[in-house]
């Protein structure tokens, strides 16, 4: 007993395969937006590239790309298929194609459910690439004479003042680091000398952080040097004044850019799929409600158009059944095989 089956006229025929029609083009323009989306967030990740850990990162937006692309693809080719089934004559080349067309529509609605679902599990990976790039990023704040290097300090400090945030995690991460390059410490002030020969790692550390680092809604004249000293400043106290500096640290604030972003992908990309199984469906009854007409050389006799020829059950015991026999063929193949060796 087939599935859904629908009795259509040809009236209803040619209204379905305009409808269809539509929405194959409808979904062209989906596919371009996930394109779209997919570039610009492959955009955004190469802007701050330096902070992250690997490449890794890239390979959801590269994903995002194909799956636009083949989606432009599958569903212009779906548009024109609808768009020749106005005409029998035309539709008669298609119908061949069909059944394998259709089989990959089913394939690649399983890859856009799979990108969906990266696209709201890539934020836990994301997380420690973010923490691992922003901690060696950090490191290299001070090597703006270093050849590969010389851009960290600008790329830090216009991503601080653009997320409004200070540090991997907070504000304190800058007092374990020496953030300072050795090019501007005078070597021969006792200062800078107690400074350094206080650690093991004879660093120049300090309780300060950089100027991007300073919120500019204070307003109080930003307190970058000397955090914790409240002799240093006029009227301070650093346990109870609310310090001028972001308190949110650099990774939650990319974090929650980049996972809202990725999550409003996800959304886009399963709406896109609910479309692409309509547009599948659509073209399901028109191939069927073709193939099964009352009278084949009357175009405007009544016809029969389904889903599935058969109930889901019956049609997955039968692809279990067919996979089953040729996994026993090839055993043959492969008994056949080795008993010629034997007798050779």
């Amino acid at each position: 007993m087939a599935l859904m089956k629908v009795k259509f006229d040809l009236k209803k025929r040619v209204k379905l395969a305009q409808f269809v029609w539509f929405m194959y083009w409808f979904s062209v323009m989906a596919g371009v937006l996930v394109f779209s989306m997919g570039l610009f967030f492959k955009i955004e990740l190469r802007k701050r590239s330096e902070l992250m850990d690997n490449n890794e990162s890239h390979f959801l937006p590269n994903l995002l790309i194909g799956v636009g692309l083949i989606a432009c693809g599958i569903n212009a080719f779906g548009g024109k298929v609808c768009y020749d089934s106005l005409d029998p004559t035309k539709f008669t080349k298609w119908k061949p194609m069909l059944k394998p067309f259709l089989v990959s529509c089913v394939a690649f609605n399983a890859l856009l459910l799979l990108t969906a679902g990266l696209c709201f599990a890539m934020r836990i990976p994301l997380q420690f690439t973010l923490a691992e790039g922003l901690k060696n990023g950090m490191r290299f704040y001070k090597d703006t004479d270093t050849p590969g290097r010389c851009y960290m300090k600008r790329t830090l400090d216009l991503m601080q003042m653009e997320f409004r945030c200070c540090g991997n995690n907070n504000y304190r991460d800058w007092y374990e680091i020496q953030w300072v390059s050795n090019r501007y410490l005078d070597f021969s002030a006792k200062e800078v000398k107690d400074r350094i020969g206080s650690n093991v790692d004879s660093q120049y550390l300090m309780d300060g952080v950089p100027f991007s680092c300073c919120n500019p809604s204070s307003p109080r004249p930003c307190i970058q040097f000397q955090m914790t000293n409240n002799t240093a400043h006029y009227s301070y106290d650093h346990y109870t004044e609310e310090l001028n500096v972001w308190k949110q640290g650099c990774r939650e604030a990319l974090l929650s850019y980049y996972g809202g972003m990725m999550n409003s992908i996800g959304v886009l990309v399963v709406l896109v799929t609910i479309l692409e199984v309509t547009v599948m469906i659509g073209l399901q009854y028109v191939n069927t409600s073709l193939s099964n007409l009352a009278n084949p050389d009357d175009p405007e006799s009544e016809s029969e158009g389904w889903i599935l020829e058969k109930t889901v059950k019956e049609t997955f015991t039968d692809i279990m059944a067919t996979m089953k026999a040729m996994g026993k063929g090839n055993q043959v193949e492969e008994g056949a095989e080795a008993a010629a060796a034997t007798v050779s």
